[in-house]
């Protein structure tokens, strides 16, 4: 993770001087994510990881425990999470899923982190606002959508990804895309893995709202400066209230998550795989004992 410094100073290239007279708090030296102030109260997270910010393990993890030491920030009454240029984040690379399918203790350390990236977003009292500016899939999908106001772009395209894969619909959606959206919606959208534009994300309800591309991060930024703005304890248990709502899941995500994390043992998740790095169709067995 890299050196740990106070995010007031300088040592962290990734970490902007947060307002004169805050407090401090010390963050880790990301790797690929910077932090900067852009209002009073308002930490932005920016996933900066090349051209699409595609997941290795260290921005996985990164973006499993930030929330905690977020939560515990006293400058902190707001936090935008964006992507730097045209992607939010386009999931996990190849690498990374390779290195899935083929060890088991690694499989364990993503499972184990993919837990506490959702408990850990539920549980974090602060607001959370996401600027959905380009592509979201997979783990970066989950990010994006665990926000408590979500903008996305009109160019955006959001896909949970994981069938195409040949793998179980995990991370987060099983336990909140009924709720945002419906039974109906979420079963077709998971079980396709179809892709989703940013207007028909805002139709059906799957974010808050879709904006012009370059009014998203304006927009999430002001919404999020009205939210650090206002009565923090009010806002911070209204929001922990209704999370209870997707707690209530949490049985049918551990579920999810378990089945996913099983599936990359499975031929199908090597052959989903090998199909995306060869960008072609997958020749999936039709035969299965599930």
């Amino acid at each position: 993770m890299g050196r740990v410094v106070q995010s007031g100073g300088h040592a962290n290239d990734n970490v902007a001087p947060r307002p004169a007279g805050a407090a401090g708090m010390t963050y880790p030296q990301y790797e690929s994510l910077r932090l900067d102030w852009p209002s009073a109260g308002v930490l932005r997270v920016t996933i900066s990881r090349g051209k699409m910010n595609a997941m290795d393990f260290q921005l996985h993890h990164d973006l499993a425990h930030i929330w905690g030491l977020i939560d515990r920030d006293p400058d902190v009454g707001c936090v935008v999470i964006t992507g730097e240029g045209r992607a939010f984040s386009a999931g996990g690379e190849f690498d990374m899923i390779e290195n899935i399918i083929a060890d088991h203790d690694f499989r364990c350390k993503m499972w184990k982190d993919a837990r506490t990236m959702i408990d850990s977003m539920l549980g974090c009292s602060k607001p959370i606002v996401s600027a959905i500016n380009g592509a979201a899939a997979g783990g970066g999908l989950a990010v994006a959508l665990l926000a408590d106001v979500t903008v996305a772009a009109q160019s955006a395209k959001l896909v949970d990804g994981h069938t195409v894969l040949g793998v179980a619909a995990d991370d987060h959606a099983v336990a909140i895309w009924p709720l945002l959206t419906s039974m109906a919606k979420a079963k077709y959208y998971l079980m396709t893995s179809e892709p989703i534009s940013g207007p028909e994300a805002e139709r059906i309800g799957l974010v808050s709202f879709c904006v012009p591309d370059d009014e998203c991060v304006p927009r999430a930024l002001d919404i999020a400066a009205r939210l650090a703005s206002g009565p923090p304890a009010a806002v911070r248990w209204t929001k922990l209230s209704l999370n209870n709502w997707m707690k209530n899941a949490w049985p049918a995500f551990e579920a999810s998550l378990a089945f996913g994390i099983l599936g990359f043992t499975s031929p199908e998740a090597r052959e989903g795989l090998d199909a995306l790095k060869e960008k072609r169709a997958p020749r999936f067995n039709p035969v299965s004992y599930v």
